[in-house]
């Protein structure tokens, strides 16, 4: 069945609008969440997209067909879906419901977000109570079997009648905000005696950020330039998504411009936070890793760090240096989240700019970082570029490369077997990982897409960098692998 509903991804849902995702699927899937997991009281929410509505009417609506009781947060990060699922009750919106088993703690949470992608694409993420993900391999395709069942079936939406469970508006906002400020520290800070407030540049990109940074802006001793805070599904400034070389000028320019001491940006639904420093440089999420784990192991001293398998030598040696315990997991969000429960890890990061909490659920967040930095700033009155620098130098990365291929299997197979010889450690957790006396490199298949993703570090060496990094390239482009479109 999976062929014919190719939206289910390996962590999420996600497709064009309509013909991909549409109306039908997102009432089936409420029937399904309400059926299959099971779930009785579930919260919704989704970024600016302007399919948005559409599809929170006709999921809402299958849910509450299958019994559940819906509330609805309206427009929201991700994190706020997570925040709910976590720690919220719908007894704090209302006792008022058809469905006494849905007054507790919400065993289910659903955001309907195209994070990043082009605007007329959407998708959903999905987690259970306590904001555990639902997975390929936890439940999503058993889901997607389920959709597709019903849409086979002539399922189709919908009203709820008079008899279905209450479809419920709430807002936890305000609560998720004071615990930001109280986690970070952020809350407490007073003006730093001697020296002008940290300048921040904060750019929204017309997603849902802009909601929650314009309640923590005026409780912060900082003084932000902020941009495109409206959420806007039609992104007049360009989709949201800073990982593009070309959705970053606009950021970097509005950084110098201002004289600002670092830069932020977020993606649509802003699970991911963006670093620029004061020059505007846009800095590889890689990087903020080791500053976020030193910052979490001064609040846990001897804890658990867990990264992925793309560039990690940086990590590690500033994991150990903070007295921590670096541990190696599998890229991808339900991957990171079941590692650290396992490891009961203080801290998780991913280069691609996902930072993981175990006091939010093992969950990521795009406003605990940032705010995180902005906390180390003010407090060593050090700027962003001077904590980076000497990381950058002392193991410069390429930055993660994309390849289209047609077998890649067939072709990571054929670069083991030409580089494994002479490598000094394998190891195949996640694709090809190869290390050798001065730089190593791992290659691995996306989750969801034909590419092979390519990355490269050093020690120190960045002409070797290059070197190598060329060299892969030009094995896997004679092998027929395609920039991406």
């Amino acid at each position: 069945m999976s062929s014919l509903l190719p939206c289910f991804k390996a962590y999420d849902i996600r497709g064009r609008v309509p013909d991909v995702l549409n109306a039908p699927l997102a009432h089936a899937l409420g029937r399904a969440v309400a059926e299959v997991l099971p779930a009785n009281n579930v919260v919704l929410g989704r970024d600016a997209r302007l399919s948005g509505p559409l599809l929170r009417d006709a999921l809402a609506n299958g849910l509450r067909e299958a019994g559940a009781s819906v509330t609805d947060i309206g427009l929201c990060g991700t994190e706020e879906i997570y925040y709910a699922a976590a720690s919220q009750t719908a007894s704090q919106v209302s006792r008022q419901t058809t469905n006494p088993a849905a007054d507790g703690p919400f065993d289910a949470g659903i955001m309907i977000t195209g994070s990043h992608n082009p605007a007329d694409e959407n998708g959903f993420k999905l987690v259970r109570g306590g904001a555990i993900p639902v997975s390929g391999d936890s439940g999503l395709f058993a889901l997607r079997d389920r959709v597709a069942a019903l849409l086979a079936g002539g399922d189709h939406p919908r009203a709820a009648d008079a008899a279905s469970p209450a479809l419920r508006e709430a807002s936890f906002r305000a609560d998720y905000v004071r615990w930001l400020l109280d986690y970070s520290g952020a809350g407490q800070l007073g003006a730093a005696p001697g020296r002008k407030p940290l300048k921040i540049v904060a750019d929204a990109g017309n997603g849902c950020a802009g909601l929650v940074l314009r309640d923590l802006v005026t409780a912060l001793p900082f003084d932000f330039t902020c941009l495109h805070m409206e959420p806007d599904g039609s992104f007049p400034n360009g989709v949201p998504n800073p990982l593009l070389p070309e959705r970053r000028a606009a950021t970097a320019a509005a950084v110098r411009e201002a004289g600002a001491d670092m830069g932020i940006a977020w993606d649509g639904d802003f699970d991911r936070c963006f670093f620029y420093d004061g020059d505007g440089n846009f800095i590889e999420g890689y990087y903020c890793i080791g500053l976020l784990a030193q910052e979490l192991l001064r609040r846990a001293p001897g804890g658990k760090v867990v990264h992925d398998t793309r560039v990690y030598w940086n990590t590690r040696e500033m994991v150990l240096a903070a007295g921590g315990q670096p541990v190696m997991g599998k890229t991808g969000h339900a991957f990171m989240k079941e590692r650290m429960r396992a490891e009961d890890a203080v801290y998780g990061g991913e280069m691609s700019a996902h930072h993981y909490f175990r006091d939010f659920a093992y969950c990521d967040s795009g406003m605990l970082p940032w705010l995180l930095v902005a906390v180390l700033l003010h407090r060593t009155g050090r700027t962003l570029a001077e904590l980076v620098a000497e990381r950058m130098a002392a193991y410069p990365c390429s930055g993660e490369i994309n390849r289209r291929v047609q077998d890649a299997p067939a072709l990571m197979q054929l670069v083991r077997e030409q580089y494994a010889p002479h490598a000094l450690h394998e190891d195949s957790m996640d694709g090809v990982n190869l290390e050798f006396t001065d730089w190593r490199f791992n290659l691995r298949m996306s989750n969801t897409e034909p590419l092979l993703r390519l990355n490269v570090e050093s020690r120190g060496n960045r002409a070797l960098l290059e070197d190598k990094t060329a060299e892969l390239l030009h094995l896997l482009e004679s092998r027929g692998g395609a920039v991406p479109a």
